[in-house]
């Protein structure tokens, strides 16, 4: 094999990798932003349900007006 082979198969290796790298950091931000997303969510359930369970409250004390 000569230089120029050596050269081209390097390139072509740091190539690879470097698009390996870049498919790895999209699956681990995807893979966040999905947490993120549930956890929001989770949050919006648990808001959702204390204030029914408020307007649960105020309705058996007749504090709702």
């Amino acid at each position: 094999m000569d230089n120029s082979q050596s050269a081209f198969n390097a390139g072509q290796a740091q190539g690879q990798a470097t698009v390996k790298k870049d498919q790895m950091v999209d699956k681990a931000s995807n893979a966040a932003q999905s947490a993120k997303d549930s956890m929001s969510e989770a949050g919006q359930t648990v808001m959702n349900k204390a204030q029914g369970a408020a307007n649960a409250v105020k309705d058996a004390t007749g504090m709702k007006k």
